[in-house]
């Protein structure tokens, strides 16, 4: 088999760029009332739907597009606990433990497996920075091992680079992004949650202050309780409603191989490449240092609260401006509620994947891993990752409007700790004990005033 030309016209001609996707079945009547209403059919939404309706809940999920289309299908696949924010941590090592269980649990296959993973440097800096957070995660007893050079070239067996160190984490794992969500909403169709695909919703109506129903493209739904799970669109939602919410998105490139030699049993990162072993015998090879920041409007307005993390962080970005400024999540936007609102004119957020990068990246694996010499490119797509300023997600009743609930901001974090994010904001909605101490990812935060932490961890 002949190897897939490396320029982007051939690239993109023989790859498309939406990553592989189960499908989900849909329920053909939008109900007219409902107990809550779950925006947003990522891993989040789903998961929330699902430990709501496990609580008893008459739940409808709408899905502006196709369930897990957009970042939970884009995404890297990891479930780990290493390398997390110290606020985030109890969320990661709660969803750790859920994925583990969840496919018993619903008798359906979300491809996880707890296979290890590997991080590797030549930089001195990043063995600092990964010694630091391992002094803290052995207090909170994460099963994490600094590596020393020759322990770190063993782990990553055929690999060629000087590495001078590492990480491993042992217990953490991957689940299939092309799988997880899907799984995860059927499950939660088979508990009497509705959910209904190519259905926008468009907006929520109050009564008295206070939410009273969900506008949609179908029609409305009456409900006193809304979870906005909107991934990179939860702003521009909020901002409709007179709801400030600091969010902006990363855009990174990502691409998956056919089937090769197994040269990586789970995770492996170095500073130029990532690869995860697919269940199809292909890898999913991301580019950590060739994602890009898209100039919009959104992005100005919330610029002091974000230009912390982005000095901290402005090495690796390539900074653009481009159709992103005029159309999609952070665009200029105002509709009517009985009008086509933006999130009907953009089904499926689908950015342009970053083609310059590919064929460097391409060349730079095969010269890290020669048992990876003739691998080739299956699809390249890139995905949209949601923000805040302390790269801390918000699950949190949103102040000002009662009834409205955030899950959203969750800065490439989202897929691994989906399982438990959905927990809490179900448990938080039900007014149950929470999995795990909500007080970190309050909305209030990030609009009263307080000072923004810096991002613990990557």
């Amino acid at each position: 088999m002949n190897a897939i030309p490396l320029d982007p016209a051939s690239l993109l001609r023989h790859s498309g760029t939406r990553p592989p996707l189960e499908a989900v079945p849909d329920d053909e009547h939008l109900p007219a009332q409902a107990d809550i209403v779950v925006i947003g059919g990522g891993i989040i939404g789903v998961s929330a739907a699902y430990y709501l309706a496990k609580k008893g809940y008459g739940v409808a999920l709408v899905e502006k597009g196709q369930i897990g289309a957009e970042q939970s299908s884009r995404n890297w696949g990891w479930c780990r606990q290493q390398n997390r924010d110290a606020r985030e941590l109890p969320l990661a090592r709660q969803s750790l433990g859920l994925w583990g269980g969840l496919q018993s649990e619903i008798g359906d296959d979300l491809g996880f497996r707890r296979c290890g993973l590997i991080y590797v440097t030549t930089d001195p800096a990043d063995m600092a920075q990964w010694e630091r957070w391992g002094a803290f995660a052995r207090q909170q007893q994460v099963d994490t091992r600094m590596l020393g050079a020759a322990e770190a070239r063993a782990l990553a067996a055929g690999s060629t680079g000087a590495w001078i160190g590492g990480v491993h984490s042992p217990t953490d794992g991957v689940a299939d992004p092309s799988r997880a969500a899907p799984a995860l909403a059927r499950a939660a169709r088979r508990l009497g949650v509705t959910l209904h695909q190519r259905c926008a919703a468009r907006g929520v109506e109050r009564m008295a202050g206070a939410v009273s129903g969900v506008v949609t493209e179908r029609g409305t739904i009456r409900t006193a309780t809304v979870l906005c799970a909107g991934g990179a669109w939860a702003s521009m939602f909020c901002r409709r409603h007179g709801i400030a919410f600091p969010q902006a998105g990363v855009r990174s490139t990502v691409f998956r191989t056919r089937p090769a030699r197994d040269v990586v049993a789970g995770g492996f990162y170095s500073p130029r490449f990532s690869l995860t072993r697919r269940l199809d015998g292909g890898y999913t090879v991301s580019m950590p240092a060739a994602a890009q920041l898209d100039i919009t409007p959104q992005g100005l307005r919330y610029a002091r609260q974000f230009w912390p993390s982005f000095r901290a962080r402005r090495k690796a970005l390539h900074i653009r401006l481009g159709r992103s400024f005029l159309e999609g999540p952070e665009a200029l936007a105002n509709w009517q509620l009985d009008a086509v609102s933006p999130f009907e004119r953009m089904r499926v957020l689908d950015p342009a994947p970053n083609l310059s990068a590919i064929a460097a990246t391409l060349a730079e694996m095969r010269a890290c891993y020669p048992g990876l010499g003739d691998i080739e490119i299956a699809q390249i797509w890139a995905g949209w990752i949601d923000s805040t300023p302390d790269m801390v997600p918000v699950i949190s009743a949103v102040d000002g409007l009662p009834g409205l609930h955030l899950a959203a901001g969750f800065s490439g974090h989202g897929f691994g700790i989906g399982p438990a994010a959905g927990q809490l904001a179900a448990d938080l909605i039900a007014g149950d004990r929470p999995a795990v101490d909500p007080r970190p990812f309050r909305y209030a935060r990030l609009v009263d005033g307080s000072p923004i932490e810096p991002p613990g961890a990557f």
